[in-house]
């Protein structure tokens, strides 16, 4: 798994609106790539919801958050439409299958996903802050915001 202080993988793909997300675009930003195993699962419908609702909070600390995973562009953007997602970005890890996942050292080769995990990228592509969670467990986007908070 990628360690805090090394440099963050570029990547790009496509969200589920089938539009860009390129890391290195968002230079100067913080950037949150939250992990989910699995579209249509209801921790990671929570989880991705979880994010959505505290999106202005994220902007106030200049962060970016957006979920990840697997999952097809297609189903993002029905999953998407589904969980009422007003601002936050969906990424397909599809294709190659879980590269962006596997960059990062998080891609479980046996299930076929990635870990659930949130990864927060410094304004100058750094990670300053990783957490694995076991699949069941539903992340606290709190703990991301205050480690923020306090320095972060």
């Amino acid at each position: 798994m990628i360690e805090i202080g090394k440099k963050a993988p570029d990547f790009t793909l496509k969200d589920h609106h089938n539009k860009d997300f390129r890391l290195s675009d968002l230079a100067g930003k913080k950037i949150l790539l939250s992990f989910h195993p699995l579209a249509w699962t209801s921790v990671c419908a929570k989880q991705m919801k979880n994010l959505d609702e505290k999106y202005e909070e994220f902007l106030l600390l200049n962060i970016i958050p957006a979920g990840i995973s697997v999952d097809s562009i297609p189903s993002k953007h029905a999953w998407a439409r589904e969980l009422e997602l007003s601002k936050l970005r969906l990424l397909s890890d599809f294709w190659p299958h879980g590269e962006v996942a596997r960059l990062y050292g998080i891609f479980r080769k046996i299930d076929g996903f990635s870990e659930r995990a949130n990864i927060l990228i410094g304004e100058n592509a750094e990670v300053i802050w990783v957490k694995l969670y076991d699949i069941p467990q539903l992340p606290d986007p709190e703990e991301i915001l205050e480690f923020v908070r306090n320095g972060g």
